[in-house]
């Protein structure tokens, strides 16, 4: 399945546009490869203009920051307890920028882009306290 990236067919009326030139190589999109919990490999590859980025594979380990004390210090990863981009991402323990990961210092909300920074940096975050059950009537 080839992901495309080019401009669309379509105007956002439902008009159609006629196109002005074919498929170009550069408009072609590469395939998704999640970042999930594992023994930890980094990918490389080439990007446009010969520019390298890195991409998360499999990450055991992430940098956290602590709002409280001020201090980064590496946490083990052990699993992903929320992810806003996608419920399904959970079960499969995909982490994403954004997803709230368990790890042995607390939950911690992901900040960097594990599909193109090459790391994985992240802020820890209170956990939230179940809400009070309602006062029987």
């Amino acid at each position: 399945m080839g992901l495309w990236q080019g401009r669309s067919h379509r105007k956002p009326s439902g008009g159609r546009l006629r196109p002005f030139r074919k498929k170009r190589r550069f408009e072609i999109a590469r395939e998704f490869q999640f970042a999930t919990i594992g023994s930890g490999f980094v990918k490389k590859y080439r990007v446009r203009g010969a520019n390298r980025k890195l991409r998360i594979l499999t990450a055991i380990a992430i940098n956290v920051y602590d709002p409280a004390t001020k201090k980064i210090q590496p946490a083990k990863v052990l699993s992903v307890r929320e992810n806003k981009a996608n419920p399904n991402y959970v079960q499969r323990n995909i982490i994403t920028r954004g997803a709230l990961v368990e790890t042995d210092l607390g939950l911690v909300e992901v900040r960097s882009r594990p599909g193109q920074d090459g790391v994985l940096n992240g802020i820890r975050v209170a956990e939230k306290a179940p809400a009070p059950a309602p006062a029987p009537a």
